[in-house]
């Protein structure tokens, strides 16, 4: 038998029918777009949604309208756990860049779990016009696939197909949100902090609860690097946030030379091709 990237034995069926077919959605646009573009493609696709009960009500209710698209239930699963105890078990030390603990525990392990011992085909929405390697499983088991970068579909791609479907793109982009995931997620820019305690200042506060010391030092983690939030949400710095990321569009868009002709004639955003985040939260 030939041996995986990792060395374990390819044992994979030559009947495509015991495989399973599995979309993870994140309720943001490219993984929404990619359920949409596959719909018709991929018989008997199952669509999961990790839900951490940290969402976004804007989150929930794009799922529902997919839902209605596909005429499918999306299958929510769980680690049979909440934030907050899996918080209480890492002694109060919330998640950051370098400990992500979050994507591993409400993400990754509900996904094989869910996945079990299948043979499994993962459909990953990453798009040709990004950089990004993507989530890999080590289990032998399971195959990540890319069609948007196979296809070269890229940001204005994901967007018509969202736009042609109906569904279009998820209700918090329109307050200023980047990303889904989690309402305190630690990748949010600063101005989407600010967007967050405009929008949804319910879900700022608690945010902010979360920002006291751990038990495992005595320690203050912040959200947002070294700022606390009761730190950004003052008016005049909320005002300086707003005003630096205003300037920094204004730079953006003096650099954006080379346009393509979907955006000149179709209206089309540009979204950068780098994007710093866990992927399974942000697709």
């Amino acid at each position: 038998m030939k041996k995986t990237s990792n060395g374990q034995e390819n044992v994979w069926p030559t009947d495509p029918g015991s495989v399973r077919h599995v979309l993870s959605l994140s309720g943001g646009k490219d993984s929404a777009a990619l359920a949409v573009y596959l719909r018709d493609r991929v018989p008997n696709m199952e669509y999961i949604f990790h839900d951490t009960g940290k969402e976004l009500p804007d989150t929930y209710q794009y799922l529902e309208r997919l839902e209605g698209y596909l005429g499918q239930r999306i299958i929510r699963t769980t680690h049979g756990t909440t934030f907050d105890h899996l918080l209480r078990m890492k002694g109060g030390m919330l998640p950051s860049s370098h400990r992500r603990w979050c994507t591993d525990l409400m993400k990754l392990k509900p996904f094989e779990q869910f996945i079990g011992d299948d043979f499994c085909i993962n459909y990953v929405g990453i798009r040709a016009d990004e950089e990004r390697v993507g989530y890999i499983s080590h289990k032998p088991n399971i195959r990540a696939v890319f069609p948007f970068r196979e296809d070269g579909i890229d940001y204005p791609g994901v967007q018509r197909i969202l736009e042609d479907s109906g569904l279009g793109m998820p209700p918090y982009t329109e307050w200023g949100r980047t990303r889904s995931g989690c309402f305190f997620c630690f990748y949010q820019q600063k101005i989407e902090w600010v967007r967050l305690k405009q929008h949804y200042p319910e879900f700022f506060e608690e945010a902010k609860a979360y920002e006291k010391p751990n038990s495992i030092n005595g320690n203050v983690f912040y959200w947002c690097g070294n700022e606390p939030l009761a730190e950004l949400e003052r008016p005049e710095r909320m005002a300086e946030i707003e005003e630096n990321w205003r300037k920094n569009q204004e730079r953006l868009a003096k650099r954006q030379i080379n346009i393509t002709l979907a955006q000149t004639f179709g209206g089309l955003e540009v979204e950068p091709t780098r994007r710093d985040g866990c992927l399974l939260c942000q697709l």
